[in-house]
């Protein structure tokens, strides 16, 4: 038995954090700005700590998959152990998404305040960078929100696969069409997270060229 299914490891880029070494004074916009945007890279500390697991249990499932492919019908309860542990895996990804969610949620919370202070800055081309930067980081909330609906939709797609294997009398069409279905999810999961990634790493170039232009000294966080 053996039917080809998108495997591939989903691993986000995360925001980088900036440590100020210089004193600058602490009614301006600028620090107020800064200070802001690093509590959004500590909301989002619980979204970079899912990265690593998540990847894991996608790597082990796709182990587990790989493995009742290789095995024949005739060998059902074997198929129906490994599903088991299949579906397992599942809620466990599950878990980490929702904490993902939580913390992407978190972040953009804190991203409100960063809001406010923008339309406080006076000097054009700081509040042009700044205006900017708060572009790419709705963009990327609402790219986040539009990945993590896939993600979650070919989680159910998983279970329900490894539900069906679990069946005895299962055919093999139905499950042919069933992960035909699947792929088409993870492939938008995937286009999804590229694009999330690219947006991450514009944000984080940006970010810096604000601060740059800002004049504030800073160190990227280790």
């Amino acid at each position: 038995m053996s039917i080809f299914r998108i495997t591939g490891i989903i691993l986000a880029v995360v925001i980088s954090g900036f440590l100020l070494s210089g004193c600058i004074s602490k009614e301006s916009s600028a620090e107020k700005l800064y200070q802001v945007l690093e509590r959004v890279v500590d909301a989002e500390k619980e979204f970079e700590e899912q990265q690593e697991p998540l990847a894991k249990l996608e790597r082990k499932e796709k182990e587990i998959y790989n493995e009742i492919m290789a095995l024949g019908m005739k060998q059902h309860e074997k198929i129906v152990t490994l599903s088991d542990e299949a579906l397992s895996i599942i809620e466990k990804r599950k878990n980490h998404l929702q904490m993902e969610i939580n913390s992407i949620n978190a972040s953009k919370t804190e991203f409100k305040r960063a809001e406010e202070i923008i339309n406080t800055i006076k000097e054009p081309d700081q509040k042009k960078k700044a205006e900017d930067l708060s572009k790419i980081m709705k963009n990327r909330y609402q790219l986040h929100s539009r990945l993590s609906k896939e993600y979650s939709s070919a989680l159910d797609y998983d279970k329900e696969l490894y539900l069906m294997l679990k069946e005895e009398s299962i055919s093999y069409d139905k499950l042919e069409a069933h992960v035909a279905d699947l792929n088409t999810t993870y492939q938008k999961v995937f286009e999804a997270n590229e694009e999330f990634n690219v947006l991450t790493a514009h944000y984080n170039e940006k970010k810096l060229e604000y601060y740059k232009l800002a004049g504030l000294n800073l160190e990227e966080e280790k």
